[in-house]
């Protein structure tokens, strides 16, 4: 397929992964488009489709080979080679980041974590020790750090994003209620969970039919 591959496709393609690595947990060794389907909830022709846009997979009435196929997607995703992250702030959230094994799952790696709480420098998260924020900039560098994440108080995060994009990052990810801004080249993932907690609730509370009305 030529020209640039639509945004669905590429958050599709994040799914079908996730699904795959569940299948071969399970010892699957090969998948049919309509499986991947009911485990995704999307139409197997569109899956086809998706797919299609990189090339042929699969054979007829055989299905996919799972193991082939997570090693495609890894490397229309680029996570087929290691990706190291750093976590700023080793409050709750950044120590349940440091300690999430679904990373390592798909190629990324949370390869330091930094605060300036002295009470908490030097103690360890895992196999990490906390690092002085100081000297995030000299770690990232040393250790190619591509994905920076940032898990500390809103009236800090800004500052944070401005030091990550300094030291080179060029994926942050954003997980303070405030949206903070990145200069040109470095892509950036505002996540604000109450945000999608009341987008949701909007939904569940059936007032999406229009019903709701203004006071």
């Amino acid at each position: 397929m030529s020209g640039k591959v639509p945004e669905g496709v590429i958050e599709r393609l994040s799914l079908y992964l996730e699904r795959l690595m569940e299948l071969k947990q399970n010892g699957c060794e090969t998948v049919s488009s309509k499986r991947l389907g009911s485990l995704t909830e999307i139409n197997p022709a569109e899956i086809r489709r998706d797919l299609a846009c990189f090339g042929t997979f699969g054979k007829r009435g055989v299905g996919y080979n799972t193991d082939g196929l997570i090693f495609k997607i890894r490397q229309i995703l680029g996570s087929d080679e290691p990706h190291g992250i750093a976590v700023v702030g080793a409050g709750n959230l950044g120590s349940a980041i440091v300690g999430y094994d679904g990373f390592s799952l798909h190629g990324f790696s949370v390869s330091a974590i930094f605060d300036n709480d002295s009470k908490k420098i030097g103690k360890k998260i895992g196999e990490l020790k906390v690092s002085e924020i100081k000297n995030l900039e000299k770690i990232v560098k040393e250790k190619k750090i591509s994905i920076g994440v940032i898990a500390v108080p809103a009236l800090e995060a800004q500052a944070v994003a401005d030091l990550l994009v300094q030291s080179g990052v060029k994926i942050v990810l954003n997980y303070t209620p405030v949206t903070v801004k990145v200069s040109d080249g470095v892509k950036v993932y505002n996540t604000n969970p109450v945000k999608e907690l009341l987008y949701t609730l909007y939904y569940l509370s059936g007032r999406s039919d229009g019903n709701a009305r203004l006071l």
